[in-house]
């Protein structure tokens, strides 16, 4: 059995350059070239998972089909490679610490005194090794390449005692199976107007200090940086001028695996980790990518879509839901323009303590094509949730509501349609009238991390507008909830026109819920944006996307299929043009430069 490969990718001077996104693409990268790969994240914290965080501390969580809440990074491995990752593919202190201290309670050691080095450090090195074997595809073949992301800065006392295991770890799996990526920023002060080196050499430096010499060494600027800047780098920090490779900031994340690629990434990791790919290329080497780069950039027209949510101040709280709703527009033809609206801007309270706010807020719900309620937890927000799930019932304006967006839905029903004003959710008011949402009987409420209903569950579909988006009657999609609809309402709701149309194997949870003779009111208590694919998008915010676009209809009448003139405004002759001859110069002409990638910060 050939020997695993590591790539390790490491971060310098701040926290959110882009690791995740740079990683995902070394991914891309080597799966073009036909080599399986795996990705774990680190992240130094002590908790135990993701599971416990607001998102304004990290983001969003993102959940596994194992039921594993972890960082929102391994959304963008999934997305990327189209891979199943595992609960244990995101490592934290919290995680090494609990598996050691669990080890020394049970004499493993044999009484020696427990430290970090050697007990801590072998731990990372050992759990590295195990789970890098694991297979994530659906063939269940095993990865060739694992490519670790280590979260944080170089420098971080958080993470020293990771870099410690990997300083261990390149001699212990041999230098031609380990290969070190550091990410580090460019900055170029407008005082100046020149790019600055200092930083990424200073961060060099310490990474070198600590043991880790890096193979690669990935600046990130505002715009490209040119040669002289490159050498700079290289005579400074060790390294030769094609190991350092400049990323920009893009207008799409689908053009950073292209832009590593032209720089040479695939025969510098041919030769270092002596992968024997062969060489040179085939002709439509990444086409996939390519045209889903040259597509993005030729939407010409937008689509307008509102998200009404709780944690609207921190954008990557919603990554997940952004990226589905990227993923749905680029099927359909059209460039995503989304708006952030804080629910609580939307209550009548608010009218009287902050009337601007509210004025605009719904000022914002007005315009927009379309509307997405996703999930959340506590009470504020909750009546902002009612009041444009209500507005969208009886405006007919397009609506989908995940999770907690159907808790919401369901709310308002009962409250304007069955006259129930009492309606309400226990986690919200436990002891109100009636109890519409309710908590599930296996919640503990006294421990909150990892006791909701999580991960991948099946949801039978009822013949109806969801099933035929999904194509088929029994769906297999993400969960994280804690409550869930009361079943002694359904019948009264169903009979005022709330269609339950997806249930789970013991048809008494709600999964899927409906307003018949609306354009598109669909509300799931499932997360279908984790599966969603820049090449396959999730049903329910296709059918989002298309409502928004007035061309839903349409899709379905032709069993669900987009023709090429419904999908995109690029000409047939544009689309018929090859792209696989691009040079890297011509690369460069999509580039909106000084303008985020989203993810790519």
């Amino acid at each position: 059995m050939p020997d695993m490969k590591y790539i390790l990718v490491t971060g310098g001077v701040i926290s959110g350059v882009g690791k995740g996104v740079i990683a995902s693409s070394f991914g891309t990268i080597l799966k073009s070239c036909g080599i399986d790969v795996t990705s774990i994240k680190i992240d130094p914290y002590i908790n135990i998972d993701a599971g416990t965080f607001s998102p304004y501390e990290h983001g969003e969580v993102y959940v596994l089909d194992d039921g594993g809440e972890v960082d929102l990074d391994l959304g963008n491995y999934e997305r990327f490679l189209d891979i199943t990752l595992h609960r244990d593919n995101n490592i934290t202190t919290g995680k090494i610490y609990q598996q050691v201290i669990e080890r020394e309670r049970r004499g493993d050691y044999l009484g020696k005194t427990v430290q970090v080095i050697p007990h801590i450090t072998d731990a990372i090195q050992e759990w590295v090794q195990k789970v890098a074997h694991i297979p994530v595809t659906p063939d269940n073949s095993p990865p060739k390449v694992c490519i670790v992301e280590l979260g944080g800065t170089i420098g971080d006392i958080e993470g020293m005692s990771f870099v410690e295991a990997f300083r261990q770890f390149q001699f212990r799996v041999k230098r031609e199976n380990f290969c070190c990526a550091h990410v580090s920023l460019v900055p170029m002060p407008k005082s100046t107007g020149e790019p600055k080196t200092k930083p990424t050499q200073s961060s060099v430096r310490e990474l070198r200090g600590l043991g880790l010499s890096p193979d690669l060494i990935l600046c990130r600027s505002e715009i490209p940086i040119n040669h002289t800047v490159k050498e700079k780098i290289s005579n400074f920090c060790h390294v030769g001028p094609e190991q350092v490779i400049c990323i920009h900031d893009l207008s799409s994340v689908y053009h950073v695996p292209l832009l590593m690629e032209a720089q040479g990434v695939v025969q510098y990791l041919n030769e270092r980790l002596q992968l024997n790919m062969s060489v040179p290329r085939p002709g439509r080497f990444m086409q996939k990518w390519r045209n889903l780069a040259k597509r993005v950039e030729n939407l010409r027209k937008e689509v307008n879509i509102t998200l009404v949510g709780k944690y609207t101040k921190l954008e990557d709280s919603y990554a997940s839901v952004t990226k589905a709703l990227q993923h749905a527009s680029i099927a359909a033809g059209y460039r995503l323009n989304l708006t952030y609206v804080e629910a609580v801007s939307l209550e009548r309270q608010t009218k009287i303590d902050d009337p601007v706010s509210y004025h605009k807020a719904w000022q914002d719900l007005c315009k927009c094509d379309g509307v997405i309620i996703p999930g959340g937890f506590g009470q504020r927000g909750m009546e902002g949730k009612i009041e444009a799930a209500q507005w969208c019932r009886e405006t007919q304006k397009p609506m989908l509501g995940i999770c907690l967006g159907l808790q919401a839905a369901v709310i308002e029903f009962a409250r304007n349609v069955l006259g129930l004003k009492g309606a309400n959710t226990t986690e919200v008011d436990p002891n109100c009238e009636d109890k519409l949402v309710i908590d599930m009987p296996e919640h503990h409420p006294g421990n909150l991390g990892g006791t909701m209903r999580l991960g991948k569950r099946k949801t039978y579909l009822e013949s109806s507008l969801i099933s035929q988006l999904y194509k088929k009657d029994i769906i297999e999609e993400r969960h994280r909830h804690r409550y869930e609809v009361n079943p002694e309402y359904i019948e009264r709701l169903e009979a005022a026109g709330l269609r339950f149309v997806g249930k789970d194997e013991t048809r008494t949870r709600m999964e899927v819920a409906l307003v018949d003779g609306h354009p598109y009111y669909v509300t799931v208590q499932f997360h279908p944006e984790y599966l969603s694919r820049p090449l396959s998008p999730s049903p329910p915010f296709l059918g989002l996307i298309l409502a928004s676009l007035g061309k839903l209809k349409s899709y379905l009448s032709k069993g669900c299929r987009l023709s090429p003139r419904n999908q995109s405004d690029v000409s047939s002759d544009e689309e018929d043009i090859s792209v696989s001859s691009l040079s890297l110069i011509e690369e460069k002409t999509v580039i909106e430069n000084g303008k985020h990638v989203n993810g790519v910060k």
